[in-house]
């Protein structure tokens, strides 16, 4: 047990240096490569505040694509961290943090809002008010998901009323669609695909400190999500309240699913891909490594999906949801072949 505990540690030692290594080979390449290439030098200088912030590549650099790549690094990691405790919860590796319908709600508000304004009228709806139509929207699946388990002890049957309320705003949007003429829809449709592009420093600033204070509440909990792998039982044994825990771990998966839908759309795959691949990597089902290691790997994952998007057929961009479902389907459809491990 001790000699398994000390390889676990020497495995954990090397590969978090790879990591923040990978991430920050791939946030150059985000930040160099593009329709205006920026030089490294470039980049350096423009950080440090040694070239003029009054030249196209500065405001290139300090207003579209360094917001960009925070923004997809936190909700990369978000959505990692958010597929990891739904995976813990339902006991479940093939569940993600769109699995009780957080997606399918902000989508159906968002639908609402930028439909109905264009048939009143108006040329189009504000970026904050399509932000806030989403986080509305999640909130409201959240409220009902998170009621629901309060009065339930089936974990099944909390997935399936999750499944089946999602399913009822992906009808409800569908219908609107219908109803809706071509080009009123170009908008809704855009937003649905996902993208990190448009982010200001201000939705940044709420998306750190908004999913932060979540990340560390997550992490305080590794002990405890620990014990429930283990069971109801033995979690209960160690001192845990199970019907709060539960109550806790829906609520920041479904919030940090949330909050990053809000702002970038729907982004599927990363959630149910990436913690897998901490686990295979890590050799590990230990919370405690796997919370950090999940916000990592899916802040790579998630920078390297958007950089593909934006820059394989420029200046045309890809929908970065169509990219991590690339990357992240084989990687699930793999492990459900092979299935060497079990949560």
């Amino acid at each position: 047990m001790e000699e398994q505990k000390t390889i676990e540690n020497r495995r954990h030692i090397y590969i978090f240096p790879v990591f923040v290594l990978v991430l920050v080979i791939s946030a150059i390449f985000n930040l160099s490569i593009g329709t205006a290439e920026i030089k490294i030098s470039e980049i350096l200088g423009i950080i440090t505040g040694r070239i003029s912030p009054e030249i196209v590549e500065s405001f290139i650099l300090l207003k579209i694509r360094i917001p960009r790549l925070v923004a997809a690094i936190l909700g990369g990691g978000y959505l990692a961290v958010s597929g990891l405790l739904m995976q813990v919860y339902f006991r479940n590796p093939i569940v993600g943090p769109y699995i009780l319908g957080i997606s399918s709600g902000a989508t159906l508000t968002v639908g609402i809002v930028m439909l109905s304004a264009l048939s009143l009228g108006f040329a189009g709806v504000s970026p904050y008010m399509t932000v806030f139509a989403a986080f509305v929207g999640a909130c409201m699946v959240m409220i009902i998901v998170i009621s629901v388990a309060s009065r339930m002890k089936s974990v099944i049957a909390l997935l399936l009323i999750g499944i089946m309320v999602g399913y009822i705003a992906s009808a409800m949007t569908d219908m609107l669609v219908a109803f809706a003429n071509a080009e009123k829809i170009k908008g809704f449709v855009l937003w649905g695909m996902g993208s990190f592009s448009g982010f200001s420093w201000n939705e940044i600033y709420i998306m750190l400190v908004a999913g932060g204070i979540m990340i560390i509440g997550a992490y305080l909990m590794s002990k405890p999500l620990n014990a429930f792998l283990l069971g109801e039982d033995y979690a209960q044994s160690m001192g845990v309240n199970i019907k709060f825990f539960r109550l806790i771990l829906i609520l920041l998966s479904c919030a940090l699913a949330a909050l990053v839908t809000a702002g970038a759309g729907p982004i599927g795959f990363i959630g149910m891909a990436v913690p897998h691949m901490t686990r295979i990597l890590f050799k590990t089902q230990n919370n405690r490594v796997l919370i950090p290691a999940c916000m990592l790997l899916g802040g790579i994952m998630t920078s390297i999906c958007d950089l593909i998007a934006r820059t394989a057929f420029s200046p045309a961009e890809l929908p970065l949801s169509s990219i991590t479902a690339i990357f992240g389907a084989p990687i699930v459809i793999g492990l459900l072949v092979k299935r060497r491990y079990s949560l």
